[in-house]
């Protein structure tokens, strides 16, 4: 049976924002090729606009408020998303960056990007890998960052968060790639051409030049991909960035 004939489970896409976001473009990409998908995040008025955005492009979508720091909350929307269709992929891509001098960061702001990256990826991971199991498939992708791998300046928050998830990444590969269970995480270095970070530093993309900032669509296109491989020969991590970037 090949990709167009089979019967597709949901791709629950936890962390949607904007539909100019990075979560929207890879719901987006996931609900063109046919799967039902099912978003989440915290602000209903961005959720609408994407789903309605899905809805008439022809997907099979919808959404549910959520706080992907809260177990009962996540566990209600990977229900919602069962109720759908068996999940087949799961995403976590929450969470934001507040940079600042390390003896200005307060408690509030280290407890914060924790929860909302690393937290929120251990919660989605407990409440999906059980159904997971049950099927003996599935794919699990965390979004994640150059601060996965190095503690730039300023930047220690996120980076002791992003370091937190791409060790979860690790660990949960090793236990469950064996029971043909697929763990994805994203390296996303770089600026990504999203509503973000165009609206936090609207001359970034200017000075950035051509091809400068990472394409929504195109790092969409890397989950998917990661999705589609034969299990011989599963990616754990991927790297992605602009082709101009230092690195």
């Amino acid at each position: 049976m090949n990709e167009a004939d089979r019967k597709k489970g949901t791709v629950l896409v936890s962390g949607v924002g904007a539909s100019s976001g990075l979560g929207a473009a890879v719901a987006r990409k996931f609900a063109l090729g046919g799967y039902p998908v099912v978003i989440a995040g915290r602000s209903e008025e961005k959720l609408q606009h994407t789903l309605d955005e899905l809805i008439k492009a022809g997907a099979s979508a919808s959404m549910i408020i959520a706080d992907v720091t809260d177990r009962e909350s996540i566990e209600m929307v990977v229900k919602k998303a069962e109720s759908v269709a068996p999940i087949e992929v799961a995403v976590h891509n929450a969470g934001g960056n507040n940079w600042a001098p390390f003896l200005e960061v307060t408690q509030e702001s280290f407890t914060t990007h924790w929860r909302e990256h690393a937290l929120g990826a251990f919660l989605l991971a407990q409440a999906v890998l059980p159904n997971f199991l049950e099927r003996s498939s599935g794919t699990l992708i965390f979004t994640g960052a150059s601060g996965s791998l190095r503690g730039k300046a300023k930047f220690a928050p996120f980076s002791a968060a992003k370091g937190g998830v791409r060790n979860l990444a690790q660990s949960l590969a090793r236990e469950f790639g064996p029971k043909n269970i697929h763990l994805g995480h994203v390296i996303v270095d770089g600026g990504i051409d999203g509503e973000r970070l165009n609206r936090r530093a609207p001359t970034f993309k200017a000075t950035s030049g051509e091809d400068g900032m990472l394409n929504i669509h195109a790092i969409a296109e890397a989950y998917w991909m990661l999705h589609h491989q034969h299990r011989s020969a599963w990616t754990l991590e991927l790297d992605l960035r602009p082709w101009s970037e230092n690195f």
